[in-house]
């Protein structure tokens, strides 16, 4: 993603930052070249086709280090001509962009009801896509395989790597642990065994979270806490502009939550806690919850007492969540976007406003936020490999 070069050049001290495109600095050149090719890489991503005019606009490279760059990354495949500009005054000048050729990668969100797969090139685009719905004892790696075979016959290409967002802990190794219990990396293996490359998995709310600060909602927050309402509830933290996932994986894990009158360890908001909150209310505890919130707009008294309640905890948990970490907002996603569910979060929220103010915001993305994250995700990782394949070839520019 074109934010992780932003932060790595806002890292960078202001007296510094031009002279890294502009002169020598201490160390070796090719970490200096490596730096140059990665910013033109993700600028080249994220605007599409450029002149070497507008690439040193964009990147504050100098015309040296673009003609260097290129030259390197023509080497390797990595950029192609796109046309020549001649809207401008002068000689027509050469386009490039992103090789569309150099391989695909899957990004996949798996949530309890089906599986979505999306098939990006290294711009980000999607070349191909495929949903399919499951039930709870199917093999989910089988699912996610015979999808993507499908993708690929549809966009033929070479699948260099794949991500997966799905609902669970998810450690630093691959691991998954969910309702089922904990996997020990054993659907990780199955999937790179039967595609053959490399594969990451992530938690959904997080890469939900990576969406909206990608270029959602939370794009101009240093931190902020993204709170995921579907079948349970989940929180994607970034601090400071990192995503912050916990030693074990756990960050993030708000459904448990202690609260009063809860017993510890009871789902605070949840398809189980709205199905005893409608019993509770008279209301039918085997419709969705979607079927509750519209009740609620449409001034049902039992769906408007439910509602409330749900807003009610959600708000006691953003402002536990508030009192360790502070984040700067909320962002609402999944079925927390529902009009009248944000009425009354704001609504609950104004109750405590003196004592602890909480800024909500609605997501950019809605429940498309963990694949939308996932093809961030899988874009920017295929972008690295290539890359580090061009570093390591031997026919690469000097």
């Amino acid at each position: 993603m074109s934010r992780k070069w932003d932060t790595l050049c806002h890292t960078v001290p202001n007296e510094v930052r031009g002279s890294v495109v502009t002169r020598p600095l201490a160390g070796p050149q090719t970490l200096l070249r490596s730096l140059n090719a990665r910013a033109i890489l993700e600028t080249l991503a994220r605007r599409g086709h450029l002149t070497r005019a507008e690439l040193m606009s964009e990147t504050g490279l100098s015309r040296t280090a673009v003609t260097q760059v290129l030259r390197m990354l023509e080497a390797g495949d990595a950029v192609a001509s796109a046309g020549e500009d001649r809207a401008t005054r002068g000689p027509a000048a050469t386009r490039v962009s992103l090789n569309p050729n150099l391989g695909l990668a899957a990004a996949v969100h798996v949530d309890h009801r089906s599986v979505s797969v999306c098939l990006v090139d290294p711009s980000g685009t999607v070349r191909a896509e495929a949903l399919a719905r499951y039930s709870a004892v199917d093999d989910h790696a089988q699912h996610i395989i015979e999808l993507i075979e499908m993708c690929l016959r549809d966009a033929p290409g070479v699948l260099v790597c794949a991500v997966i967002g799905m609902p669970g802990i998810v450690t630093a190794d691959g691991s998954v642990r969910n309702d089922r219990g904990p996997d020990g990396g054993a659907f990780r293996a199955a999937l790179v065994a039967a595609l053959d490359c490399e594969v990451q998995i992530e938690n959904d709310v997080n890469l939900a979270a990576l969406a909206e600060w990608g270029s959602g909602e939370g794009e101009d927050l240093a931190s902020f806490a993204l709170l995921m309402l579907d079948d349970g509830l989940g929180a994607g933290i970034v601090i400071d502009g990192k995503l912050h996932r916990g030693a074990s994986g756990i960050a993030g894990e708000v459904q448990f939550l202690p609260q009063s009158p809860l017993p510890i360890a009871a789902p605070v908001l949840g398809d189980t806690v709205v199905a005893d909150l409608a019993l509770t209310h008279g209301r039918d505890p085997e419709a969705p919850m979607h079927v509750h919130l519209e009740a609620c707009a449409d001034g049902d008294p039992a769906a408007m007492q439910m509602v409330d309640e749900m807003a009610r905890r959600l708000v006691i948990v953003a402002g536990s969540i508030t009192l360790v970490l502070d984040p700067a907002a909320f962002v609402l996603a999944g079925y927390a976007t529902h009009p009248s569910f944000v009425e009354r979060i704001r609504r609950t929220a104004d109750e405590f406003a003196e004592m602890l103010p909480l800024r909500f915001l609605v997501s950019s993305f809605g429940r498309e936020a963990p694949l939308l994250g996932a093809i961030d995700e899988a874009a920017a990782m295929l972008r690295d490999t290539v890359f580090e394949r061009i570093l390591a070839s031997p026919r690469r520019a000097t």
